[in-house]
């Protein structure tokens, strides 16, 4: 899938693109099918919210689940970010987060290259994210809220917050969103499953805690440039991938041909 002029215009501008209803419901129905086998696993990837249970987010499921492994070298994943990275990517993380009904908890104001910069030593920020919505995203159940533009401010000064989740985050203060809101606004993409969104790895973002009876399940893919490889390991490698291998693309129908041979 290539992007139009326009839409690599808007991202360029925003910060982000989103892609309604880019998945069929048939596509959408093999990697739903999949979270269950993969929240139950009791292993290091599967991080759960502090309650123990309710699954935060399951890194690296490509590497122990196959439909995760075809979706990231889905060719209308991961060719419209080599197109805007203008060149071959690796997968620098993988991650299918839960945000469980009831009990899926917030994810705090924050810059993916913030971490990737103080954690891992990715040298700039020609790296981003593809997030593919695998339940419909609402108002209710904990969408994802950007602040448009705010990619353009660069790498912002941030905390090491250990404290609020069970998942530690270099996040951002409340003044320094506030000011980011007043200048860029906030929007919530929200669509059905199987959209997918696209965001600098810069846009500042954050999403509120699922009170809701309805899950809302995300798998986002991190690509980076292979030229742009960290290069501090101080993570584990399921967190931040080691394996700097450019994604080879696979046919537009795997997911669909997984069915088949399943069926």
């Amino acid at each position: 899938m290539k992007l139009t002029e326009e839409q690599v215009a808007e991202f360029e501008e925003e910060g982000y693109l989103f892609l309604p209803g880019c998945y069929s419901a048939a596509e959408v129905a093999v990697l739903r099918d999949e979270v269950p086998r993969v929240f139950a696993q009791r292993r290091k990837e599967v991080w759960r919210e502090r309650d123990g249970e309710a699954v935060r987010t399951a890194f690296a499921a490509h590497h122990y689940n196959e439909a995760f492994r075809r979706l990231g070298a889905h060719p209308r994943l991961i060719g419209p970010v080599m197109q805007l990275l203008d060149g071959p990517v690796y997968i620098h993380q993988y991650k299918v987060n839960g945000k469980a009904a009831f009990d899926g908890d917030v994810w705090q104001w924050h810059q993916d290259y913030g971490t990737w910069a103080r954690d891992d030593l990715m040298p700039e920020p020609r790296a981003m994210n593809v997030a593919m919505f695998l339940d419909d995203v609402t108002e209710f159940n904990g969408a994802l809220m950007f602040i448009p533009r705010s990619h353009k401010q660069g790498k912002l000064e941030a905390g090491h917050d250990l404290l609020t989740t069970s998942y530690p985050l270099w996040t951002l203060d409340k003044a320094t969103v506030a000011r980011l809101a007043a200048e860029g606004g906030m929007v919530a993409p929200k669509g059905p499953a199987g959209s997918v969104l696209l965001f600098h790895c810069n846009l500042v973002h954050a999403s509120p805690a699922n009170i809701s009876p309805w899950d809302r399940t995300i798998v986002y893919i991190s690509a980076c440039h292979v030229d742009n490889h960290i290069r501090q390991f101080k993570r584990d490698e399921w967190i931040a991938h080691r394996d700097f291998t450019p994604i080879e693309v696979l046919r537009d129908d795997c997911l669909l041909e997984l069915a088949r041979e399943d069926a």
